[in-house]
């Protein structure tokens, strides 16, 4: 087989839009995960410029040889944790936005996302028990808004009508695409009869709430569960230290604590439930809230209600994923994911956005036994929306991708949708991380996986404003590649 010593790209086009503007997916479409392309190694390929937009590309393995000081050693028998997958949250705006979208167009959309075969592959998802701050109708509710009698106080628990018409329709069309899907589900605010005060935005849980709580959770998994759907790990509290989001529920440390250990995991155990409960669910500093710093290693710590906790998950909107080196070293065998981030106006360049999250995000959650990333919105519409009318909900977010309130048809592909798809085509659920060794590059990173069907996919960010060759060797196969400058790149091949 003829073997290419290096990848050439071909030579960038015009750039028919700018991720920065609502008009900008007029026109342009990014690469699909299905490839028609031949050869031993297929790259997906983005590029800072805009000039590749996941495109694939193949090439033949390279012949072996000395190529030190560029060989990156991929050590099959160094293993480390089993990743799930990557994907997006399907908030209320999210299920509207597709909900208004043709059949064809939605079937299309949901099939280059999900599938296996013909799209990129997103496995995870993360959903709302009840609204957030992106409602489908702008409407705040729990599935028990109206408290029962005293002897049956869940007796008016019922699926709301927002998500009977968009979120669950969305969510077996997902399913038909890919059965496979794992679901993290998570809630803004428990009903407000449960609350110490009701309000929508803060006030925390009543303590004698927490048995009623937690069998609130477990109707709706088993709701859920009874339509199909995979819930495969719950936290109690999106944000637990945020008091000013416009869906809100105040939760400290020692709350969650009590709440698990009393509530929620019994809760779970008695209804032969094994849904998994991560803990926290909120920023690396912890908001600055004193007295909550490292927030889930109090309850790691606790006997009775560790038992019941499969780990953590995490956001970025404030510190840094550093954080994450003394949670994975004191509590090594819990498990960490990150389900939240967001882009918007006050943030937002597609190269800085592009390039700098997939470095601290991907990367840096996976480089620290991460084994899954959410990020938020899969899709709101140019108008940044549909969004909470109420104060302290976001109304200047982004989606991974944006769709025109126009046609609902036209899309605008931004950084998250490509960070997802570069996770997802090559990192497959049930994925190990391997380890590697030897060159390293200023600005360049990558990780190495090893897939269930015995492929290797390989993640690169690259930084730098220089292209940069790289050889990965993992003893039977050799695979040189140039990364270009200022790029994310995943590499697939079968050993």
């Amino acid at each position: 087989m003829a073997t290419r010593l290096i990848l050439t790209f071909l030579a960038a086009g015009p750039l028919l839009f700018s991720c920065n503007s609502p008009e900008n997916g007029s026109g342009t479409e990014p690469g699909t995960g299905s490839s028609d392309v031949q050869g031993d190694v297929i790259a997906w390929v983005t590029t800072a410029d805009k000039g590749h937009l996941f495109e694939a590309e193949g090439f033949d393995f390279g012949q072996a040889g000395s190529m030190s000081p560029y060989v990156v050693n991929i050590d099959s028998s160094d293993r480390y944790q089993t990743v799930d997958g990557f994907g997006a949250a399907i908030t209320g705006a999210t299920a509207y936005n597709l909900m208004q979208m043709s059949q064809e167009d939605r079937t299309s959309f949901l099939e280059n996302v999900f599938s296996m075969e013909n799209g990129v592959g997103s496995s995870l998802v993360r959903i709302s028990i009840g609204a957030s701050d992106f409602p489908a109708t702008g409407t705040e509710f729990t599935w028990c808004d109206t408290e029962g009698p005293e002897d049956d106080p869940l007796s008016n628990f019922a699926p709301h009508d927002d998500d009977t018409r968009y979120l669950i329709p969305v969510l077996k069309e997902i399913y038909a695409i890919n059965p496979d899907v794992k679901i993290i589900g998570t809630p803004w605010s428990a009903p407000l009869w449960m609350k110490e005060s009701e309000s929508w935005t803060s006030a925390s849980l009543r303590e004698d709430c927490y048995q009623v709580y937690a069998q609130y959770f477990v109707k709706w998994i088993q709701y859920m569960e009874g339509q199909g759907f995979d819930i495969y790990a719950v936290t109690p509290q999106n944000e637990p230290l945020n008091r000013g989001n416009s869906m809100s529920m105040y939760m400290g440390w020692q709350q969650e604590r009590d709440f698990i250990a009393q509530g929620l995991g019994p809760a779970f155990e008695a209804a032969g439930i094994d849904t998994k409960i991560l803990a926290y669910d909120h920023n690396y500093n912890y908001d600055d809230v004193s007295g909550q710093q490292g927030y889930p290693l109090h309850i790691f710590g606790d006997e009775d209600a560790s038992r019941y906790v499969a780990g953590s998950a995490w956001h970025n909107y404030g510190g840094d994923v550093s954080e994450l080196d003394q949670i994975v070293y004191e509590y090594p065998d819990k498990e960490v994911y990150f389900t939240e981030a967001s882009i918007g106006e006050w943030n937002y360049t597609f190269e800085d956005c592009l390039l700098n999250d997939f470095e601290s995000i991907f990367i840096g959650t996976l480089s620290r036994m991460g084994k899954g990333v959410t990020l938020w919105n899969l899709m709101l519409d140019d108008n940044q929306g549909p969004y909470s009318p109420a104060s302290g909900s976001c109304k200047t977010c982004y989606g991974a991708v944006d769709i025109s309130s126009s046609d609902y048809k036209t899309l605008d592909y931004r950084t998250h949708y490509y960070q997802i798809a570069h996770a997802s085509r090559v990192i497959r659920p049930g994925a190990v991380r391997l380890g590697t060794s030897g060159f390293e590059a200023e600005g360049i990173s990558y990780l190495a996986f090893a897939n269930p069907d015995g492929s290797i996919g390989v993640i690169i960010v690259s930084k730098a404003s220089e292209d940069q060759s790289l050889v990965f060797s993992t003893g039977s196969r050799t695979v040189r590649y140039v990364v270009p400058a200022k790029s994310l790149v995943s590499l697939l091949w079968q050993e």
